[in-house]
This record gives structure tokens, C-alpha cells and sequence, in this order.
């Protein structure tokens, strides 16, 4: 069922339909309403709002467009300077109303435009149907106005997808920043005069959904947020943080303990990554999951990993560890390691049968045992695997950090205001990293 309706009023060449009324709009509504009846949907008309005339004067037709704009009776008339601002503030209000089923209405000639539009500007939660309008809306229904779906439509050339591209890029990198400046966690423990480090908060980005908003750096195909959107935010992180997003690599999440060792054959997925080459950032994600970071100041290496209590029970922070040992010929003493925000024992609980497992690790990470979903402190496990594995005590920054202004491993759950969570959130979450890079 088509929850809302697009309605692309811009002609061939990208001048406004030149052959309609101040009737045609009406004329076009009118059509759509019976082609769907019995349903009620959205109605949005993409209106670019062109340049007035010499002699001062409006168009009619103009005039008569945002006559129409009646957000009560769900018709909105969206003015905007380019189809991709006027598309992408559509988004943000089919967002904000959890709508996903889509119809695209737009002329022959503009049909490849907007569906490579739609392809950059959503993801595949979005559901969408396009068709085709001719410029003589006054036919008798809507069946005589659209194209058919199987008609012939010209590919889209590779430059003027190109274009579209940079449009996107152009328009995002002008958005305003939302809920508050960019804001980075730095660790005392990692010396920043061989390393780049941080971990990302939710703040200083453009992603407007509220459970993404508004630094989310992960896209994925069962959220909202484009790759568009995600890079955007990563741009400005990096800007802020002095690195090249251009040498950035983020783990693919596997909730495992595979590791890639930069250089090296690439694994299809992998939680942890380790490098010795200068001028690259690799970062870990964390909604909950620990992004944890390592650092060689000795050697010169270090690596990321993302740890979910299902990739701690793997040990996925030693295999980073034990990679960097065998690969870098670093000395596990002279490793240090710092653990990100992540959900704290306070929010975080497992079946009985995982929680056994962590208890076996070590009783004190387990609370509530004998309950059907026991508490579980994932951070305290990773720390007596780290140390089992022979980092030193002093080397490990994690909650266990008394001082307020120097502990980074918050809970995530507890600070909706600074960071994203899985658990709290649900699917829609965002999500922030931890990232690190070995200066020049």
C-alpha cells in the first residue's frame, strides 16, 4: 500500500511544465485521489522554485502550486532550490511520520533523474514505485497520464550520475550541524604525540531521524540513514579531528574475532584491524558494543576492534593483541589499550546460558545468576581476558577510571544525550566508533 505520494513538477531541461494552468495542479491532485481510492495517502509536490521574472511578476502556475500546500488534509507543497533539496526534505518529513511505501510521479524525461536520486538518498527500507506522468494532465485518469512500467526508459550516463553525486555532496556539506557541536573523547592513556585517537559522541552531524540524530557513522541497509548521510558525517568528523576520510577503514562487523591485518588480504568480515602505516584511521563502531582501542607507542602500531559480548566471549580484543605481537614484533608490556563508551552492567542482561559462559570468565562480571536474564558486565570480562593475556593492569583504561574527566567508558544506555544505544534504542539505532591512526 502506497503510504505517500511524490509528485515531481519539473519538465524536460529542468524548466517548470511550460504547457500547464493554474488548473493543472488541481487537475493532477484530482487524478491521483481516485487512482487511489480508498486509501489516503501523503501527497508531496516538488516544486523548484525558479528565479522571478524580469518584469517582477510570478507565474500563475507558481502562484497556484503552493496554493495548493494544505499539510492538514495531508498535501504539502515543498519549495526548494534544487530537486535534491526539495527530495531530501520530503525524506526528513516521511521520517518523522515512519512512512516507507513511496510513489515517484514525474515526467518521461526526469523518470532515470529521480530514481538515481532516490538510489543516493534512502536506503532499501524504503519501498518505492515510480511512474510515469505525461504534461497533459487534463487526460481523464491517471492510467492515461503514467507510463507503463515496462516502458523504455534511457540509461542515466555516467557523467550525469557523476553530477547527481556531487549535487548530494554539495547540498549535505552545506547542512547545518544539529543537536550541538562535533564533540570527541580522547584517552589520557594513549600519548598524543604518536597517535590520533577518539571516540565519537552523537552530536555535530546531519543525520535528522531521532534515533540517528545527528553524528551516526554507520549506514546500513535496515536504517534510514544513506552512505551519503553517514559520509557527510564522517567528512566533518574527520575535518575536526585532523584525519584524511580518504584512508579511513571501520571493521566489518562480524560479532566474531577475525582480524585484518592492514595490507594483507582482506577477510569478508573481520571485528578487529591492525596497522603500522602512518596516514591511514581504522576505527571500531560501538552502540553498545565496545569500540576498543590499541596502541604500541614502542613499535609504532596499533589497531581497533569492536567488541559485543559475543565477540568478547571469542576474544576478539587478545586476537587484536596476539596479531599486533605477531605481526609488528610488538611487545604485549608496552601494548595499551582503552575501552569506549559502551552499555554498562546497569542496562545490559543475557539468557542464562550466555550469562553462564561470562561467569566462567570471571564471577564478578555476572549479576543476578540465578535469574532467567541475568546482568553482565562485558568490560569487566574483557579487562581479565586482556590481563590474562599479559597487558599490564596499568595499561588497560576502562570504567574502573575514578576520575569523571578521564573516564570514557560510559554506559550508553544511561546517556541518550551523548551516545547511541542498540539496547535502549531498538533497530533504528545510530551508532558512534572509536578511531585511531599512528602520526607522521
Amino acid at each position: 500500500m502506497v503510504r505517500a505520494i511524490l509528485i515531481d513538477l519539473k519538465g524536460e531541461g529542468g524548466a517548470p511544465w511550460r504547457n500547464w494552468t493554474p488548473q493543472s495542479p488541481s487537475s493532477l491532485l484530482e487524478m491521483v485521489r481516485k487512482a487511489n481510492d480508498g486509501q489516503d495517502p501523503l501527497i508531496f509536490l516538488l516544486f523548484c522554485q525558479s528565479l522571478p521574472s524580469e518584469n517582477g511578476r510570478e507565474d500563475p502556475l507558481h502562484v497556484a502550486v503552493r496554493g495548493l500546500h494544505c499539510p492538514e488534509r495531508g498535501m504539502e507543497v515543498v519549495c526548494a532550490r534544487s530537486t535534491v533539496a526539495a527530495l531530501y526534505t520530503v525524506k526528513q518529513k516521511l521520517d518523522a511520520k515512519d512512512v516507507s511505501q513511496i510513489q515517484v510521479l514525474s515526467v518521461p524525461q526526469r523518470k532515470a533523474f529521480m530514481m538515481a536520486l532516490v538510489d543516493q538518498l534512502f536506503t532499501s527500507v524504503y519501498q518505492f514505485e515510480f511512474g510515469v506522468l505525461q504534461a497533459n494532465v487534463e487526460a481523464r485518469n491517471l492510467e492515461q497520464a503514467a507510463g507503463s512500467p515496462g516502458e523504455f526508459l534511457p540509461p542515466l550516463l555516467v557523467q550525469d550520475l557523476g553530477k547527481i553525486q556531487s549535487e548530494i555532496k554539495i547540498y549535505l556539506e552545506g547542512l547545518p550541524t544539529l543537536k550541538g557541536e562535533l564533540r570527541i573523547l580522547r584517552a589520557v592513556l594513549i600519548p598524543d604525540h604518536t597517535f590520533l585517537h577518539g571516540f565519537t559522541t552523537r552530536t555535530g552531524g546531519i543525520s535528522s531521524i531521532p534515533s540517528l540524530s545527528s553524528c551516526n557513522l554507520f549506514s546500513s541497509s535496515k536504517r534510514r540513514d544513506p552512505p551519503v548521510v553517514v559520509q557527510e558525517n564522517l567528512r566533518r568528523l574527520a575535518a575536526a579531528a585532523g584525519f584524511n576520510p580518504q584512508t579511513y577503514h571501520s571493521v566489518k562487523v562480524n560479532h566474531a574475532s577475525d582480524v585484518w591485518v592492514m595490507g594483507k588480504a582482506k577477510p569478508d568480515s573481520y571485528d578487529g584491524i591492525i596497522t603500522n602505516q602512518t596516514g591511514v584511521t581504522i576505527a571500531a563502531p560501538g552502540a553498545d558494543c565496545i569500540p576498543v582501542l590499541f596502541a604500541d607507542p614502542v613499535r609504532k602500531a596499533c589497531g581497533a576492534a569492536h567488541s559485543g559480548w559475543q565477540g568478547t566471549l571469542l576474544g576478539v580484543s587478545m586476537a587484536t593483541v596476539n596479531a599486533m605481537v605477531a605481526e609488528y614484533d610488538c611487545h604485549v608490556e608496552d601494548i595499551l589499550v582503552v575501552l569506549g563508551p559502551s552499555v554498562g552492567p546497569c542496562c545490559f542482561t543475557l539468557p542464562q546460558e550466555s550469562a553462564k559462559e561470562f561467569h566462567r570468565i570471571d564471577p564478578n562480571c555476572v549479576r543476578y545468576l540465578d535469574s532467567s536474564e541475568p546482568s553482565i558486565d562485558i568490560r569487566r570480562a574483557t579487562r581479565v581476558l586482556l590481563e590474562a593475556g599479559g597487558i599490564l593492569p596499568q595499561n588497560i583504561q576502562d570504567d574502573t577510571v575514578r576520575d569523571p574527566n578521564q573516564n570514557l567508558t560510559l554506559c550508553t544506555a544511561c546517556h541518550p544525550e551523548q551516545f547511541y544505544s542498540h539496547v535502549r534504542d531498538g533497530e533504528n539505532f545510530g551508532t558512534q566508533i572509536g578511531f585511531i591512526s599512528i602520526k607522521d
